[in-house]
């Protein structure tokens, strides 16, 4: 099943995955204006999660070998 949706990615050019990322940035203003009370979060927990969320992906961009 991962491999399908690999292949599926692989289709997308650049102008979607920039479409794909505002449709999130929309998708969230939605829900901030459904959870108020979500700004009311401490913005350092906020920037503990945004950088335990990019851990992962930073580890495979910048620092993983590729497989030849």
């Amino acid at each position: 099943m991962l491999e399908r949706l690999s292949e599926r990615v692989k289709r997308l050019d650049i102008a979607d995955i920039k479409l794909i990322k505002w449709a999130t940035f929309f998708a969230t203003i939605i829900i901030v204006k459904l959870f108020p009370q979500l700004l009311r979060i401490n913005y350092w927990i906020l920037a503990a999660l945004m950088i335990t969320c990019s851990i992962r992906p930073g580890y495979k961009f910048w620092i993983k070998k590729i497989a030849a």
